[in-house]
Parts: C-alpha cells; structure tokens; sequence
C-alpha cells in the first residue's frame, strides 16, 4: 500500500487549519540521571553530569486495547467466486464457495465476515448434494453452524448466495486510506461524461469482507478462482491468469481468474473498465499496463521500467519474482496511493500522465513500492496490523534502493533525507511502537512511523551489517518463509543466524519501542585533546537509551580522518587526543542514523563542511543549516558557488535562496541564474531559477526568458514562463493566457487561474467550471481557492449559482480536504445573499471527525 504522495496539498490543507489546532499538555517529572563511561578507539570517554539538557518525562496516554494475531480456528484453502453486478443499485450479486478445514481444535461452527450482506442461502456442498446450514448474522459476522464437528484432517465446502451492497455501508478510512466500502463502482450510470464507468476493489486492511465473504484477517492464505460477468465492452482484471473468456447471449461475458498460489484474503483483487491493456514481459511472464485508453500511448513511458525493476529486485534477493505475472491498473476516484494486490496491483489516476510531465517527475518510487511488496507483504505477509512495518518498511526502503541503482547513491541518499524529515514531522506529534500491539484503530497503523521510519532503520541495519549479509537476511526471509505469516522476531532470528550476532539490542530499541534519539552535541578543545559531549535529550518516558554505533569525523582543512565510536549512555564525553584543533568535526558523515541532532556550529565550520562534503546530502545539509540564519556577506559567495554544484537538489536549493534576494544582484548571479534558466540538465532547476529571476526588481528585462520558456516542453518550466509572463503588464498577456486554457496540467492552469482571480477578468466563469470538473487531488484543492476569489468580483448571477456550485462540493465531495476547501471558498463569499446558510449545511452534513473539530472550533471563535 502507498499512502497517496501529494503530500503539498495535505500541507496546505493543515497550514489552512492551523488556527484551530488544539495543544494538549502532559505531566511531567524529572528522569533520573543515567551516565557512563565507554572507551573506543583511540578516544577516552567520562561521565558527564549536567542534565540541564534532559526532556520531561511524560506519563504514558492510552494507546488502545492489545492487539494481537487472530486466532486461527479454521484455515481458508480455497475460494470460488461468481460475480455479476447491478451497476444502477451498485450491488455485487455474487456465490461463493469456500473451502475450509479446522485448523487445530475440532470445530462445529464456522464465522465468516461479511460487512452488509443481504444473504440468499448458505449450502454444504458434499459431492454432488447440497444441504442448507442454519446461521446467524449480525451484518458484521456470519456465524454458521455445521452439520456435525469436523477434524483438522477434514476439510468441507460452504457454498454462500448473496448480494453485497458496499456503497450503503457506513464510511470509515484513514489518512492512507480514505474509505474502508471494498468494492467502488465509478459512475455507475454513465451519467459523467469526463469519467469512465469502472469497478475497481480495495481490500487492505479488512475490506474485501464488503464484497466476498471470508476470513478476513492477515494471517489466512487461500487460493483462488473468480468467474466475473461484465458488459462485453469492458476489461477486467483479478489475481492470477486469465483462463478464459465465454461470451454470453445476452451481451455479456464470463471472464475466469485463477490464482494457483495461496494470498491473503486483502489482496483479493477485481477491476473492471474500458481499459487499453499495453503488453510486455519478463523472464518469459507476461506484464501488462491497463490505463485508460487515452493514455495508451504513454503506457510504457510511465510503467516501461517495470522489467528493469524486476530484474533488479529478483537479482538483489537472488529470489526471482515467484509470481505467475504482473498486471498494473490505473483507475478513478482511487481511496489511497497505490495497492499491491497479488499478482495486479492499483493505482490512483495520478500515474495517468503524458511525456511533458514525465520530463519533470517520473513514478518509479511508487511503482517499485508496489512492486517490491510483491514479495515483502505478499509472498511473506505480516501476521497481524500490528507487524504492518514489516510489510511497508520493505517497500519504502525498495524506493530507495531504486533510486541508488538507477540514480545514484546521492539521489537515494535524498530521497531517504526526505523521508526521515517526514517521520521526524510526524513524531513531532505522536511517537509510537514501531511493532504496535496498542492502537485505536489498525487505520492508525498507516502512518509515517510504519513506512518512512521502518525504511530507514532497515537502512541503519544494512549499514551495520553491510551489504552481503544484509541481503542474505533478506534472501533466507524469503525462503524460509514464503507463503507464510510472519512477526518481526522472524527477521530478527534471520539476521543472528545470517551475521552470527545478537540483534536484540537493535530490534529492541528501533522496531519494539517508540521515539528516536535526539542527540545534543557540543566539542571542546584543550591541552592538545578533542572532547565531544553527546546528551541523548529524547522523553524517557516513551523513547529508550539507544545504542548508536557511529563515525565521527575530524577535518584539518582538506584532510580527515574517521573514528568509530558507540553511543550507549544518557550522556557521554569522548576524548580524542590530537596536536592541532580541527576545523571541522562531523557526526554521521554517511547520513545512516535515524536521529534529531541539535548540534551548533558556526558559518565558518558549516563552509567548511560543504567544500569538503563528498556525499551530497552532506553538503546539502549544510545548506540547509546555514539557512537558518538569513543569507549575509559571509555566506553569499557559498550559495553562488552551489549554483554550479553537480547535485541537482543543492543547485535548486541555492537558487531558491535568491528568490525575492533584495542584496547586490551582481553581473555574476544574474549571469549563473540566466544559464540555469535556459539550460540546466535538471526541468526543476529550470523553473525554480525562472521563478528566482521574476522576483528580482525590473523583471520586465527577463520578458524573452519567459516568451521562450512557455514554448518549453517541461510543463514545470512552461508554467514557471507562463507565472511570470502573467505578473506582467502586457498587452498581450491576455491573449496569451487564452491559448493555455484548453491544457489540464497543474503547471499550466494555476497560472491561469490565479492571473483570472487577482486581475478580475470577466467572462472566466465557465473556465473556471470546466477545469473544476476534471479536476482532482492537488488541482482541485489549487482551483476551488481561485475561483472564491474570482467570485468575490463575479457579477451577482455568477456569484449565487457559483456558491451553489461551492456547497455542493463541501457536501457532496468524497475527499475530506476538498470539502474544506469549498467551505474556505464560501468563506470569501460572507456577502453573498445565503451563503452563511450555505455553510452551515456544509458543516452539519459533515461525518469526518478531522473536519468536525475543525467546524467545532470554528463556531467557538
């Protein structure tokens, strides 16, 4: 599963709200000194005493009741489903058979979940008879009881006749997951004509029960079979082979799935649509991209490294893709990122995309996600919720290990900075289990403590082990347990039968407990002895005393010299002896520990770090720092000299440090920002340095830069033109805007519409409704803004059927932060004749508790 990545409108969205965040406050008390002494190395090491620097301890909150693997009274072997559909009641009309046996205890009685059912019947199915069971049902559960006990040695056939009706369910969900139904049919009716008709399922965590019954639980494995009736004019797609294909004499198919190899019951899959299937292959298996058929064209460029990716991932693991093959959907209206439904995996309409956008980004990180999980998650399953990370820290860290094949060591080593800021972000505001046995919901497990923080203490562990017996773990993970539910003292015994060592120390601290180490560091220099003091400040109270194997780094101008040394006290001094003071000392030099440093140095150390910084994140970092402080004659040269840097996120960094740069715009950095503009290898680098120059004063001299720009092929360099052509008084301006409003891209139409809206430019109203319905996601959120402000200078015709319009949307709209955002866009329209009414309908239909506090406290001010 991937937690869908547009992560800047989530942002925007709780900047918007920030007003009314609540703060809550804990008891605290002091912990008790905990001091050591450790010799390393060269370097002597003494207790330290004040703890002036030490956090509070908080009281521990109620994280939830425990939460444990299920109990397996039966094992699920085999499942048989016949599906057809009633697209205008939106009801799965369905039989299945289910093939079960006791798992251990004998067993007279068998439960089933299955969420809102209307049941028909329910057989045993003995040869060639059938026999009715009795049951109960509470809408949750089928509870059925058998004809007599039956052993562990006997397995028996329930057939089950019923219609589901996912879309009357109660909505819940989370932020990964916004809607738990199952199973979504996407205009129904065909009454939109800019969407597509589809059915399309989303079973994780246990949401495949509002489609099919079953058990719905991780740690169940079945095979599988799936005979799906359509409309002849639609594809579809299941787990495993298409088998075959009957038409019907009524206009309709019967398409037959088998999957041979036994999957979790949340990795059940269906989607059904007028898709445009593009072939490939691999090592003889077939692979294949369903998209819309629009984008048929595009296919590869957006999934054609997919080979690539097995391939590598196969080799890496010297186990090859153990999968019959692997299919790739893009649908409509998707509840979360992507899914990695066994053998088919989904993903959310973003990935529908052309070549111009692929110039900028590509989707390589959620494609290999997905597809690593084929054997971290599928082959091998996480037992139970609470071992999720064992499932999601794998494909996160496949991002990373994508991106360090393909790009390099420094673009990974990013990307994983990125992450672990995401983490850090998050832990700003809870800080749990990894491995969580207590939580309110198995939702809440979808957070960024399961995917970004477990990817990077799988990347401490490759570090500590290296790399031969850190990919023999995962080798023998494999093998050992394919086809198998597993916990983390799986891979914890794997990795001390594979090293030879003790690994409780490291899963103990990083994968048991909760928090990460926030490390104060501070050196002194005296009588020829370098003495470096490491305060661990984290709550003890929710966060242990870690154990941090690390390098430390000494530089004398240009040369350095690394020490090792271990970190295992609350608080520490090491000395290290040496005749002159180092210019520079450097803790973490390869950017592998997952921690919170507060550790100051000066502008001229920080100078110092990125000239001699041969990792890129390392010089980055050292940017970044320096930013702290606003940007001076010291420090002016440094960022003019990182616009040359070879990396290209610390060239897009210092240009961004110019934007609105009100200090001496020299011949030199005017000169370097018109090259990036024009001609950096990277299209970011040269929309950024567009943006940069169009916030210097006088920018009208730049007007060709921008006339050339929005000719470029990069829609994020078109758009950066179009922004600061359109900031312009020109007279053409008008008409150029004009020739961009029939492009759909992010890039192109904000432009756009933000000139509409500031500029009050008549006649725009039905753009604006144009763009709004194709629209979603980031857009959507983009445009709803925009056009409350167009409104607020609308004629009055305009305004009252575009409030409507407004309330609609915060009504009726499926994701959280579009409502919002039309209840925002109501809010510039406080004059309009109803629109107070208006919002109050918005927030008395609301029934998401992230939004209902905010209405909340929005009343209460």
């Amino acid at each position: 599963m991937q937690i869908n990545p547009s992560l800047q409108t989530c942002q925007l969205f709780w900047l918007a709200i920030i007003t009314f965040s609540v703060v809550a406050c804990k008891t605290t008390q002091l912990p008790a000194p905990v001091v050591g002494v450790v010799a390393v190395d060269s370097s002597q090491v003494e207790p330290h005493h004040s703890l002036s620097l030490l956090k509070p301890i908080d009281q521990p909150v109620n994280q939830g009741p425990y939460r444990g693997e299920k109990t397996k009274l039966h094992d699920l072997i085999h499942t048989r489903l016949e599906l057809r559909f009633d697209w205008e009641q939106q009801h799965v009309l369905g039989k299945a058979t289910l093939e079960l046996r006791p798992y251990f205890y004998s067993q007279n009685s068998l439960v089933l979940d299955a969420k809102g059912f209307d049941i028909h019947s329910i057989l045993l199915v003995e040869g060639g008879s059938k026999k009715s069971l009795t049951y109960e049902y509470d809408q949750k559960k089928i509870v059925i009881a058998l004809d007599r006990p039956y052993q562990r040695s006997e397995s028996y056939f329930v057939e089950i006749d019923y219609t589901a009706k996912p879309n009357e369910l109660a909505t819940g969900g989370s932020e990964a997951i916004t809607s738990d139904k199952g199973l979504y049919f996407i205009n129904p009716l065909g009454n939109d004509e800019d969407k597509p008709q589809q059915i399309w399922t989303q079973g994780e965590t246990e949401a495949n029960s509002c489609w099919f019954p079953t058990i719905d639980s991780p740690n169940q494995r079945s095979t599988q079979e799936m005979y799906i009736t359509v409309e002849d004019r639609f594809t579809t797609l299941s787990n495993g082979q298409l088998v075959y294909s009957q038409g019907q004499n009524d206009g309709t198919r019967t398409d037959y799935w088998k999957m041979s190899m036994p999957h979790a019951p949340y990795l059940f899959m269906l989607a059904v649509g007028e898709f445009a299937v593009v072939k490939d292959q691999w090592e003889g298996k077939d692979v294949s991209y369903y998209v819309e058929p629009e984008f048929e064209v595009y296919a590869k460029s957006i999934f054609g490294r997919t080979p690539q990716m097995m391939t590598f991932f196969s080799e890496l693991l010297k186990y090859p893709f153990p999968w019959s093959k692997y299919a790739q959907v893009v649908v409509r209206d998707y509840v979360s990122g992507a899914m990695e439904n066994t053998t088919a995996s989904v993903f959310m309409e973003d990935l529908q995309v052309d070549s111009r956008y692929l110039i900028d980004e590509d989707w390589d990180g959620i494609i290999a996600h997905e597809l690593f999980h084929q054997w971290f998650g599928d082959l091998v399953t996480s037992e139970s919720w609470s071992n999720l990370t064992l499932n999601e820290a794998f494909a996160t860290y496949a991002e990373y290990l994508w991106a360090e094949h393909l790009l390099g060591k420094d673009d990974a080593d990013y990307l994983g900075y990125e992450e672990q800021q995401n983490y850090l972000a998050e832990a700003n505001e809870k800080k749990v289990d990894l491995i969580r046995f207590y939580y309110q919901d198995k939702e809440d497990m979808f957070d960024s403590h399961s995917y970004a923080k477990g990817s990077r203490i799988l990347h401490m562990l490759r570090y500590h082990l290296g790399d031969d017996a850190f990919f023999s773990i995962l080798n023998e993970y494999l093998t050992t347990h394919a086809g198998q539910p597993v916990e983390v003292h799986h891979l914890r015994l794997m990795a001390e039968k594979v090293s030879g060592q003790d690994m409780n120390w490291f899963f103990n601290q990083w994968f048991m407990d909760s928090g990460h180490p926030e490390l104060h560091i501070k050196h002194t220099f005296e009588d020829d002895t370098l003495a470096i003091e490491i305060t661990q400040t984290q709550n003890l109270s929710s966060a242990p005393i870690f154990r941090l194997p690390m390098e430390v780094d000494f530089w004398h101008n240009q040369n350095g010299a690394s020490h090792s040394i271990v970190l295992d006290q609350q608080q520490q001094v090491f000395k290290f002896p040496m005749e002159v003071e180092p210019d520079l000392v450097v803790i973490d030099k390869e950017n592998q520990l997952l921690l919170d440093l507060d550790y100051e140095q000066s502008k001229q150390e920080l100078m110092h770090q990125y000239s001699v910084g041969y990792h890129a994140l390392t010089r980055f970092k050292a940017l970044e720092k320096l930013l702290s402080d606003s940007v001076d004659i010291v420090t002016i040269g440094l960022f003019l000299e990182a616009l040359d840097d070879p990396f290209w996120a610390i060239r897009q960094l210092a240009v961004n440090v110019f934007e609105g740069y009100t200090g001496d715009q020299t011949e030199e950095l005017v000169s370097k920002l018109n090259i990036l503009a024009k001609s950096d290898t990277k299209s970011l680098v040269r929309a950024d340095a567009i943006t940069t120059l169009s916030s210097f004063p006088n920018d009208v001299v730049y007007l060709p830069l921008y006339l050339e720009a929005i000719k470029d092929s990069s829609y994020a360099v078109a758009g950066a033109g179009l922004y600061a052509y359109l900031q312009i008084d020109h007279p053409e301006r008008k008409e150029i805007a004009q020739t961009f409003e029939d492009e759909s891209n992010i890039q192109l139409v904000i432009p756009l519409a933000d000139y509409y809206a500031l500029n009050n430019i008549p006649g725009k109203y039905s753009w604006y409704q144009n763009q709004l319905k194709s629209a979603s996601g980031e857009l959507m959120y983009y445009l709803i803004n925009y056009f409350g402000q167009y409104l607020v200078s609308a004629d009055s015709a305009d305004q009252a059927t575009g409030a409507s319009y407004l309330e609609d949307i915060g009504i009726n709209h499926t994701t959280y932060y579009i409502r919002f955002s039309a209840f925002q866009a109501l809010g510039l329209l406080d004059e309009v004749d109803g629109t107070l009414d208006m919002m109050l309908r918005v927030t008395e239909s609301e029934k998401d508790p992230r939004l209902l506090e905010i209405y909340h406290q929005i009343s209460q001010d």
